[in-house]
């Protein structure tokens, strides 16, 4: 189980990110969110293959790139095409640790054997919760069943089951109320005491793109600093808070974010797909705007130090001498 001795961040001076790139193996998903800034429709989306997937990763070598996030749109559980939709993510997974990084998979909703398979090839995984209450299925998720609550917590425990390090979080203003955030995060906090495999919550404003047929920002992000105390305060002391700093445009107001409790940015790249209109600020840009606070800036892996230990034995294997190269076992080392 994880304890408070092990929290990732050792200071609240300390905030930290992954340092990542996506790749989509496709953007098809047979979901219809009505806030969704990813998905195309089924049959119209050529998939990634795996020669461009190597150029580009090949491409990434020696650029500070440690964490290479699968995000997929969902092919639907009885589509003829999920094996090989499956099979393509687990590929793309074996071909990222080949290379010589480390992947994280989150591509939806996956049977309890999917994931089982998955964990072989990922350090860790995750998997929006976004809210627990149903009424969403009437609204926003009215065509996308596997945004059900009820499938989104059997994921959580699928992976608490299998010591999957994970990663959920909560969408916020598409439609649901103050007291559905305090419900969710007490459904995050109760599959964490029970597995410990939480190892982040993600805190996510919506925001208008322009891809959505949804338009409306519901979301007072004036609320955000008294959200992020209130989550501090349900979730246990282990879980890391993590904020998008794309979707602050305001610096102070960042500042108090992260005053108020927020303790990660999550994985800062090239692009971010779930909000293409949105850019990430670059690191160094980050940086100069939590010095105001004396607050400094780090990367971190994909898997929080204390799971280490949870990684197959396959996975620690090829964490030596390879990761060696890229810093990765220094790092870890510094961490515990």
């Amino acid at each position: 189980m994880v304890t408070q001795s092990n929290i990732t961040q050792s200071s609240t001076s300390i905030i930290t990110y992954s340092p990542a790139y996506t790749l989509v193996p496709t953007y098809e998903c047979f979901n219809r969110c009505s806030y969704c800034n990813f998905r195309t429709d089924p049959g119209k989306d050529s998939w990634l293959t795996l020669e461009d997937a190597q150029k580009r990763l090949e491409s990434l070598q020696g650029k500070g790139v440690w964490e290479i996030l699968i995000l997929a749109g969902e092919v639907h559980p009885k589509s003829p095409r999920r094996k090989e939709w499956f099979n393509h993510i687990f590929q793309l997974c074996q071909l990222a640790l080949e290379l010589g990084f480390l992947p994280h998979t989150n591509v939806g909703p996956l049977s309890y054997a999917e994931m089982k398979q998955l964990k072989t090839v990922n350090v860790s995984m995750g998997l929006m919760l976004e809210q627990v209450t149903p009424k969403l299925l009437e609204t926003v998720h009215k065509n996308a069943p596997s945004k059900h609550p009820r499938v989104r917590l059997q994921q959580l425990a699928y992976a608490g089951e299998l010591k999957i390090p994970f990663t959920t979080g909560l969408l916020l203003g598409i439609g649901e109320t103050e007291a559905d955030w305090w419900e969710s995060l007490s459904a995050i906090a109760q599959q964490h005491q029970k597995w410990g495999h939480i190892q982040e919550v993600i805190l996510q404003p919506h925001r208008i793109g322009h891809q959505q047929s949804w338009k409306k920002d519901s979301f007072n992000l004036q609320e955000f600093p008294k959200l992020i105390t209130k989550a501090r305060e349900i979730l246990p002391a282990a879980i890391a808070i993590q904020i998008p700093p794309n979707l602050i445009s305001d610096s102070n107001f960042l500042l108090t974010c992260v005053d108020a409790g927020a303790s990660d940015f999550g994985g800062i790249g090239v692009i971010d797909e779930v909000n293409p209109d949105y850019p990430h600020l670059h690191p160094d840009s980050l940086q100069t705007i939590l010095k105001q606070k004396k607050w400094e800036l780090k990367p971190r892996l994909p898997v929080y130090p204390q799971y280490y230990p949870w990684l197959s034995s396959e996975l620690q294997a090829l964490s030596s001498p390879r990761f060696e190269k890229r810093g990765f076992q220094t790092l870890l080392r510094n961490a515990l």
